[in-house]
């Protein structure tokens, strides 16, 4: 037991995580000296390394001093807390890294407020000191204020600090240095954080935090042996969720060993293992001894923010690009998503071929989107709507913390914006040579506010939220100010027909695409849908007139990715998902209908 230590590193999105565990892996020998690795090689999904962020929470170990160190990668951005959650639960201590120029971030508050609540050791790391505007006192003062403001006990208080570049691979207690090792930083784990705080006698008990799936073997979950030992070929008993018991063998067992796995024969208690064999088995559930059952406590995960409607595309295009394109096939997808990801919820409708699915942010649902399309899904989803719960009479809704660093002379500008948006400045102070604003906002005010922000900025904007908690309903909050361009039929799109239309608004896509009738292909300059001719051509005569025809020069289209045009859509618009396209629409594709349901809305109003 003492030859053991469990550790989760917890940040904010890009203040290192991975880049940092490359470096211990590397400097305690996992690689081979002359092994060509790439550059954060725990990010291993592809969507992973397109976006440079870390979505999945994922284990590895390394040996030092005869102890050896299982370390957990999680998620830095707070649309992926439910992976955070989980895996707390199966560690001891909490490397909690922070950027030398940013400072702590909400997300930083939120695993550290996660990681106080289990009673994690912590160890701080003030990463990318060599940063030309690193600001170590102040960033140390934000993070001592920030462990008082959680109401951290002595033993929380109590944590070492150590400076470094992750990237550089070094850390030290002296912040002066600029060079070295990250020695300190495996000394001061082994001395700091705890061993497991596990029963080596008595009846087994596992309580699974994550799920994988193997062609091979089936569902695997992952977990910590709490108490005694597991073995494999042992048939044991699993208390689900809903306190219902059932048996099987377990088929095959296996810790982490440095990025990879090794089967064993038998673990015991502290160690993180891979039980092959349950196929029926959860999060948060109980594996153990068949003759004395005892379940531990159910892991616990906040509750989705936001809603979409999954709908069987609909569309004249439904079927040409698209190999799962049924509502069978999207419910099977969606249910076995939920199964994996327990902070995704998914429930049917009364149409069989739309489904509502709720998450913890917009990053979360578009994540399931990209993957769902990569694998060949064809289907439709609605603008995000924010989840209300009732309590007392009242209605509530999510409130967040919202962070923004920005050049001084747009600061009037957004607190103006995000006062529309029914935010309120709870903060505003300089950070080097930029200003940072902090806001309470509901969360349907930041819905769709992203695009706007950079626009705002010039760029030049970050912004970062995370769930505060409940609070009451704000009232109405004004969606997109101006109205969408509308393909009046199906046809390609023709340069011609698209010049003389340019004054009309900024377009979507370019010349020669096709498109179809009730398709968005612009963003109108003013309030109000405009349905327009893009397929029209210059009619043709026998006729020559002197000179040449004036030159076509289109503006080039505004280019859209799913993030912005989730944000971009209104509430009776959709967005056609297939694994080629992504095209905006409106729900109504015949413009009569629209007419008449528009009609039927003002006259409730």
């Amino acid at each position: 037991m003492t030859e053991l230590r469990n550790i989760a590193i917890i940040a904010h999105v890009d203040h290192g995580k991975t880049t940092l565990v490359d470096a211990m892996l590397r400097q305690a020998g996992v690689f081979r000296q002359n092994q060509d690795v790439a550059e954060c090689v725990m990010d291993s999904n592809d969507l992973e390394r397109e976006r440079g962020i870390t979505i999945f929470a994922k284990n590895a170990s390394i040996e030092y001093g005869g102890v050896k160190i299982n370390i957990v990668d999680t998620p830095g951005h707070a649309d992926f807390g439910g992976e955070v959650e989980r895996i707390l639960g199966m560690v001891d201590g909490v490397i909690l890294l922070v950027d030398a120029a940013e400072g702590p971030m909400p997300q930083t508050r939120f695993v550290l407020q996660k990681s106080m609540e289990s009673g994690l050791t912590p160890v701080v790391l003030i990463n990318k000191i060599d940063k030309p505007d690193a600001r170590l006192g102040e960033v140390e003062d934000e993070i001592l204020d920030l462990f008082i403001s959680l109401g951290g006990d002595d033993v929380n208080m109590d944590y070492p600090v150590l400076y470094g570049s992750g990237r550089a691979g070094y850390m030290n207690k002296d912040s002066s240095l600029r060079s070295g090792d990250l020695l300190p930083l495996f000394d001061t784990i082994l001395s700091t954080v705890p061993p497991p705080k596990c029963k080596l006698e008595g009846p087994v008990q596992v309580r699974i935090a994550n799920l994988e799936h193997s062609d091979y073997v089936g569902r695997q979950g992952i977990g910590r042996v709490e108490r005694g030992t597991i073995k494999s070929g042992a048939t044991l008993m699993v208390i689900h969720r809903d306190g219902s018991q059932g048996k099987a063998r377990v088929n095959r067992l296996e810790v982490f060993s440095g990025l990879g796995r090794r089967t064993v024969d038998a673990a015991s208690a502290g160690d993180i293992v891979i039980v092959a064999g349950f196929e029926d088995i959860d999060i948060g559930e109980t594996i153990c001894d068949l003759e004395q059952p005892e379940a531990l406590p159910v892991l616990a995960i906040d509750e989705p923010t936001i809603s979409v409607e999954f709908k069987v595309n609909d569309s004249p295009f439904a079927g040409r690009e698209g190999k799962f394109v049924t509502s069978r096939n999207l419910r099977d997808r969606l249910f076995r998503e939920a199964l994996y990801d327990r902070a995704l919820r998914v429930e049917e409708t009364g149409s069989a071929d739309t489904f509502k699915i709720s998450g913890r942010g917009e990053l979360h649902i578009c994540i399931l989107i990209e993957k769902m399309r990569r694998e060949g899904y064809e289907f439709a989803v609605s603008r995000p709507e924010v989840l209300l719960k009732e309590e007392d009479g009242q209605s509530l809704e999510p409130l967040e913390e919202l962070i923004c660093d920005l050049p001084q002379e747009y600061a009037g500008t957004i607190i103006e914006r995000i006062g529309r948006r029914k935010g309120t400045m709870m903060d505003m102070r300089a950070v080097g040579d930029r200003t940072r604003l902090t806001f309470d906002i509901p969360t349907r005010g930041i819905v769709g506010f992203r695009t706007e922000f950079l626009s705002a900025t010039r760029g030049e904007g970050v912004m970062n939220h995370r769930k505060k908690g409940w609070c009451p309903y704000q009232g109405e909050i004004a969606q997109r100010q101006r109205g969408a361009l509308i393909a009046l039929e199906q046809c390609d799109t023709v340069a011609y027909g698209m010049f003389q239309l340019q004054d009309r608004g900024d377009f979507f896509l370019g010349a020669g695409v096709p498109v179809y009738g009730g398709m968005v292909v612009g963003e109108h300059s003013r309030p109000g849908d405009l349905v327009i001719n893009v397929g029209r051509t210059k009619k043709l005569t026998n006729v020559r007139a002197s000179g040449t025809d004036d030159a076509v020069t289109l503006t080039p289209p505004r280019v859209m990715g799913l993030e912005q045009f989730l944000e971009f859509i209104n509430d009776d618009e959709l967005i056609e998902i297939t694994p080629q396209s992504i095209r905006p629409r409106k729900r109504l594709l015949d413009p009569e209908a629209r007419k008449r349901e528009d009609r039927k809305r003002k006259a409730v109003a």
